[in-house]
């Protein structure tokens, strides 16, 4: 099994507004066949709480745009990592000290990836 298409919709609207915010080592993985409960993680980095709550605002506004609204939400008083639970997929946006120490993706580095867009991925954005 894999991530539906409309996770993937999802992870790539996610991935795009926090791209636009500035967000740095985006990443989604597709945890389709390990996890039931959700198809897809998409991870992002910010370089400071201000920021990593700037990008928590960017994609609840996108997804709300196509229609997804968050099941629930964690972390956002400290602003270090915030959890946004869609049912589809999980969004962490993570400070990039909390990023370093918990290093999801070594985690689910056994997922595969889900390719994310040029306009996401781009070094020159």
């Amino acid at each position: 099994m894999t991530a539906t298409d409309r996770a993937v919709e999802l992870v790539h609207t996610a991935a795009r507004a926090a791209a636009d915010k500035l967000a740095t080592d985006i990443l989604a993985f597709d945890v389709s066949e390990q996890l039931v409960i959700t198809d897809a993680f998409l991870i992002a980095s910010g370089s400071n709480d201000r920021q990593v709550r700037a990008i928590v605002d960017a994609v609840e506004d996108g997804l709300r745009e196509v229609g997804a609204k968050p099941v629930q939400r964690e972390g956002e008083r400290d602003g270090r990592w915030v959890l946004i639970d869609y049912g589809e997929i999980v969004v962490h946006v993570q400070h990039a000290e909390e990023r370093e120490f918990y290093a999801l993706e070594r985690l689910w580095r056994d997922c595969p990836t889900i390719p994310l867009p040029a306009d996401v991925t781009s070094s020159d954005r």
